[in-house]
């Protein structure tokens, strides 16, 4: 079992069998669910059978990309960014591109890669594997994944705590001016 060297900041990932436990896995029915209720600002999940969107997708009706992009909320642009980074593909017939249900359920997946902070080459590999369903990650990836996030969030957190001295010096050197005018006036 060798490791593989990915994007993410010098990250290894082990690349040798993966175990894919139903808690290590992201479902696509659950992403759905949850995607459309927090676009939709519903908290509860549909009931056995009931569709999931207004419009039943479980009929696997091909959709355009623009009707795509409402519905998950993402530019054109991003839809062919990924087609042409080979993360999707859709059917095509002549310009215009069709995308089922796999597909949207793919485009999610990815959604949910990109939030959780992997990059595409990574998203691609979590892809990859044979079944086709769900991010596959291990808990090594999981906590590498969680490690490299805390390690943003403080630097996030000094750029922060830094920004707010500099703003604080300029309501300070303003009021040290205001003062300054005030005793010139009396």
């Amino acid at each position: 079992m060798g490791a593989e060297s990915h994007e993410n900041g010098g990250s290894t990932f082990p690349s040798g069998s993966r175990l894919m436990a139903h808690n290590t896995s992201i479902c696509a029915a659950d992403l759905a669910v949850a995607g459309n209720a927090a676009r939709n600002g519903h908290d509860r999940r549909p009931e056995l059978g009931e569709a999931d969107t207004p419009n039943d997708t479980s009929n696997d009706s091909p959709m355009t990309i623009g009707e795509v992009a409402r519905e998950l909320g993402m530019t054109l642009r991003a839809l062919r960014f990924y087609e042409a980074k080979q993360l999707i593909s859709p059917q095509r017939h002549g310009a215009i591109r069709l995308y089922r249900h796999g597909d949207r359920e793919r485009l999610m997946l990815i959604l949910t890669g990109r939030r959780l902070g992997f990059t595409l080459a990574e998203i691609r590999d979590l892809l990859s594997k044979p079944d086709g369903n769900g991010l596959h990650l291990t808990r090594e990836q999981c906590v590498a994944q969680i490690n490299l996030l805390e390690q943003q969030k403080r630097g996030i957190e000094i750029a922060i705590a830094e920004l707010r001295q500099i703003c604080t010096s300029f309501y300070r050197k303003l009021l040290e001016d205001t003062d300054g005018r005030s005793r010139r006036v009396e």
